[in-house]
């Protein structure tokens, strides 16, 4: 894809960046695809499949207590469980408040490591990454923030997204859609939203703005981005996933080029 090339003139080191079809097919690619790069939060929605993998295995329940009290495994994927943003330390009651936490999903890791019995990071190797054939994604540390991963991994995680093979479609559709709806809250880099959509480890793009998706982004869009300088959003109306990933911190030129090259991207799948 032509759209793509703009990463070449992105202000970082290295990037890599690809298009997956609706139908697992990839539509391009540019860059170094199997170099390792930190994903810094886009581990979280590989850690929120884990959670839906543990979910149908019967291992979880999404209602099920889980997190500080009157919390659930649901208010943890949700990012409404209370707890703060990088420490647990409660700040609202479950259900509330968006309120964005790393803790959060640390306390969701170690509340399916206790239920299987696996630790998490091996649990989301078993679960997620082998089956996908993810071979070059590992997690060292925390479940919100500690991958390190590839776009040629990426590129079959996507794929996974838009075909299910590990799940019930409709668990993906639910994860996929709004939880929690009309509750406000910040987006990190993005300051306040009202609303701050999220679904189930994935965060819903719905009316956001700013944002870090294109303008021509459907409000059905979900994804995630890290703080490391990357994303991932896949886009059912568009019927297709981008996949970036970079070696330079998320500031003021991510928000700039990002929206670009997602853009960019839409309109020439549009015209494919």
């Amino acid at each position: 894809m032509e759209s793509l090339a703009m990463i070449e003139n992105w202000p970082v080191t290295t990037a890599a960046a690809a298009v997956v079809r609706a139908d697992g097919t990839l539509a391009g690619d540019r860059g170094p695809t199997a170099h390792r790069f930190p994903l810094a939060s886009v581990t979280k929605p590989l850690a929120a499949y884990a959670a839906l993998v543990a979910y149908e295995e019967g291992a979880i329940e999404f209602d099920e207590p889980a997190g500080p009290e009157g919390a659930t495994v649901r208010h943890l994927l949700a990012h409404t469980s209370g707890l703060a943003f990088d420490e647990p330390r409660v700040m609202a009651a479950p259900g509330e408040r968006r309120v964005y936490s790393n803790a959060g999903f640390e306390a969701l890791g170690d509340h399916i490591a206790k239920a299987t019995e696996i630790p998490f990071a091996d649990y989301l190797h078993q679960a997620v990454l082998e089956p996908l054939g993810m071979t070059a994604t590992t997690l060292d540390g925390s479940p919100a923030k500690d991958g390190v991963s590839t776009v040629e991994d990426l590129v079959k995680f996507a794929a996974e997204l838009q075909a299910p093979r590990l799940l019930d479609p409709r668990t993906v559709a639910e994860a996929t859609s709004v939880a929690y709806p009309g509750l406000k809250g910040v987006l990190p880099g993005y300051g306040l939203q009202n609303p701050n959509d999220w679904g189930l480890g994935f965060e819903i793009r719905a009316a956001k703005s700013p944002h870090w998706t294109g303008s021509s982004s459907s409000p059905r869009t979900f994804g995630h981005f890290g703080q490391s300088g990357t994303f991932l959003w896949v886009d059912p109306d568009a019927g297709a996933a981008c996949i970036a990933l970079t070696d330079r911190a998320f500031g003021p030129w991510a928000v700039e080029v990002w929206p670009a090259l997602t853009d960019s991207v839409l309109a020439e799948l549009r015209r494919s």
